[in-house]
């Protein structure tokens, strides 16, 4: 369900609502760190410094805003870069 929810967001990012927004990010980055709220601001820890970073507002009508879907997406697509090069050297130091 999650897969589709976020393919389906990441082909359209201009008509995300923030609720599922949130809900991918809270089931990729929470393993990292509770997230912070500063006001109308979510902001989700990475296991990296600097970006792509995941600081998150809900506009006025419900929506994502698109440049933060756009960040969101270019974190997942990091994590799941970076978990494929450490299986990768797993592999490697096991032979």
């Amino acid at each position: 369900m999650l897969v589709k929810m976020e393919n389906d967001i990441f082909a359209n990012a201009r008509n995300v609502r923030f609720k599922d927004l949130l809900k991918i990010c809270d089931e990729c980055f929470s393993k990292y760190g509770k997230p912070r709220q500063k006001g109308s601001h979510h902001i989700y820890k990475t296991p990296w410094k600097g970006n792509p970073r995941i600081n998150l507002q809900e506009t006025k009508d419900g929506m994502a805003k698109p440049y933060q879907v756009a960040q969101v997406r270019d974190a997942i697509e990091k994590l799941k870069s970076s978990k494929k090069e450490s299986d990768v050297e797993r592999e490697g130091s096991s032979r």
